[in-house]
């Protein structure tokens, strides 16, 4: 076995006897300051430690999302009924989709943005297949309707089937024959004075403006259907109303006609249930204004999402389109959870500020500007960014956050003026990579700092004391020779 005066020989820290040392004020000041030194660099160097730090790059889009892009929005329109808006999607390849429905919720509200019901089932408008009759008759069967005498009208009649129309319109038009040659036959088998249930009346939307603006036409000829009954509605002076939006021969609209007034007993104002299987009719709408929330998937090249009034049988004047809105959300990319929001404002905490740079944003023209048929263009730039984290499980190691820039411009056109926002995806992405810091690396500063001090300390102290006790023996040595 080794013994211990043995092992003593390798010891590299020799202890001189306390006997032997002596303790100095000087000493001790630089004692008190190397222990302070020590802590405040240990403290930056684990403070350094902690700090995340990540490099970044830019590089060619490589998305695991493929090739598509998703576009969150929630966009109120003030003006835009519901009855007509719609959702569209085109790019540069070629893709032009018209009235995205299927991942898109609309629902009518106030000119306070407040939401007046329930989500507005507009569904697709028909195509119409039969529209008007071949013969056209001078003689008119409907009755004219005006501001004035419009209510008299709607209170006196059980049902009272409108047609809003335009003389310049192309499918009011052609909608005129069939229309007064149905308004004939059903005052000859219902009539008006005698039977009093149905009636059927037209308004011309450019002599009543006010009429037609308050039951919120926005597209010619639109045929709504009100019913009169004896319900809580009526008692506040509202009534049930519908869009017509099946065939527009003679045939099929007094077959239409016949099929609501079956419902309704001579001599009686109670209406029956509307039959669910007549999907001609839906329910029109009850204010002018409409939000619309949803999705669209993209391909990721430059495209147009458009917000629009559209309709393949009917015609709009583009003064009376208003595409104002307000933007609640709008934003690219699939929505990330709190906990991998969080992970990315670790790692990046500029990111996020412009990943929905339209939120809150207003783009309203008013009535005076109406006339000028303002389209509201948005052009965004978006750029892709991939953080790597090392925290995150194994499967959310890899997060995505979409980031865009915006410029808006009103645009003054000669169509119908539309609300467009025109994305455009970078071909490169920003990558971000948590770089891992050593823990070794982290011990050996520590001990390079503590070593350090006490070196540095230790020299110090020892060329204050020898310069200290030089100085003392000069004055020493002085004192000797003056005596």
């Amino acid at each position: 076995m080794i013994s211990a005066s043995k092992l003593k020989s390798v010891d590299f820290y020799r202890k001189i006897p306390r006997d032997l040392t002596e303790a100095s004020v000087s000493g001790a000041g630089l004692s008190i300051i190397a222990a302070f030194s020590i802590m405040f660099l240990f403290g930056m160097e684990l403070n350094n430690y902690l700090t995340v730090s990540t490099s970044t790059s830019v590089i060619v889009d490589r998305s695991s999302d493929g090739e598509f892009l998703r576009i969150d929005f929630n966009i109120s329109f003030p003006a835009l009924s519901c009855e007509f808006a719609s959702v569209d999607v085109s790019d540069v390849l070629g893709t032009n989709r018209l009235n995205i429905t299927k991942t898109v919720r609309k629902f009518s509200i106030d000119p306070n943005l407040v939401s007046t019901g329930s989500e507005f089932h507009s569904g697709p408008i028909p195509i119409i297949n039969k529209h008007g009759d071949d013969i056209e008759e001078d003689s008119e069967g409907s009755d004219s309707l005006t501001s004035e005498n419009f209510e008299k009208y709607s209170h006196r009649y059980s049902i009272l089937v409108v047609n809003f129309f335009a003389p310049w319109c192309y499918w009011s038009n052609r909608l005129k024959p069939s229309w007064e040659r149905a308004a004939k036959v059903m005052k000859e088998r219902y009539d008006p004075d005698m039977d009093g249930r149905i009636l059927l009346g037209k308004v011309d939307c450019t002599q009543a403006m006010d009429l037609c603006r308050r039951h919120h036409i926005q597209g010619y000829p639109s045929i709504r259907i009100f019913r009169k009954g004896s319900d809580v509605k009526d008692s506040y002076g509202h009534h049930e109303h519908e869009s017509y939006y099946g065939e527009r021969d003679t045939d099929s609209l007094v077959a239409a006609m016949e099929t609501i007034v079956a419902a309704i007993p001579r001599d009686s104002h109670v209406l029956a249930l509307e039959d669910k299987s007549n999907h001609s009719k839906r329910p029109a709408p009850l204010t002018s204004g409409c939000r619309i929330e949803g999705f669209v998937r993209v391909k990721k090249v430059p495209g147009n999402l458009v917000f629009s009034a559209h309709s393949g049988a009917h015609s709009f004047d583009p003064s009376q389109i208003n595409v104002s809105h307000v933007v609640s959300q709008f934003s690219f990319g699939k929505k990330l959870s709190t906990r991998m929001m969080s992970e990315v404002k670790r790692l990046t905490p500029y990111l996020g500020a412009s990943h929905d740079r339209l939120m809150g944003q207003s783009y309203i023209t008013h009535r005076d500007h109406a006339h000028d048929n303002v389209t509201i263009e948005h052009y965004l730039q978006v750029v892709k960014t991939e953080i790597v984290s090392r925290r995150s499980s194994q499967e959310n190691k890899l997060l995505e956050e979409y980031e865009y820039t915006a410029h808006s411009s009103l645009v003054h056109s000669l169509y119908i003026p539309v609300a467009k926002f025109h994305f455009e995806p970078s071909p490169m992405q920003v990558l971000v990579t948590e770089v891992p810091k050593s823990f070794s690396h982290f011990i050996t500063n520590i001990c390079a700092i503590v070593g350090g001090i006490f070196t540095v300390a230790g020299i110090l102290d020892s060329i204050f004391h020898n310069t200290v006790r030089l100085v003392k023996k000069d004055l020493f040595t002085k004192d000797l020779d003056k005596l």
